[in-house]
């Protein structure tokens, strides 16, 4: 059986990831990791991820990977198909939102405009 499609995606090594960082900062099991999109940053938008227990009726909810993840419907507009990976590198290592949506991002890479 297939399995639905949900409108944001994590991977594997982000998954891993947030997993471990909950763990070594002992994040309590209640919290979802919140994903969502701000305003603000040089190209108009940027995103915030961090863990959160409030979660309003109006937010959407999703198992990924194993990780409980929770979007509120204004960011989830922005959000549709996007995929949060997790790289690492020599040179640096963090959270990517890879989102079609974006049409142009900033030269630092941490905030974009549709």
């Amino acid at each position: 059986m297939e399995e639905p499609q949900t409108p944001v995606t994590v991977t594997e090594a982000a998954a891993r990831k947030i997993l471990e960082i909950r763990a070594a900062e002992n994040i309590a099991p209640e919290k979802f990791l919140r994903l969502r999109v701000v305003g603000g940053g040089c190209a108009g938008f940027s995103y915030d991820l961090y863990f959160d227990d409030l979660q309003p009726e109006i937010d959407q909810r999703f198992t990924l990977n194993g990780v409980e993840v929770i979007v509120d419907s204004m960011s989830l507009m922005y959000l549709m198909g996007t995929e949060l990976d997790y790289h690492e590198t020599l040179q640096s290592s963090g959270f990517k939102f890879n989102n079609p949506n974006v049409k142009s991002t900033c030269g630092c890479g941490s905030s974009f405009s549709t």
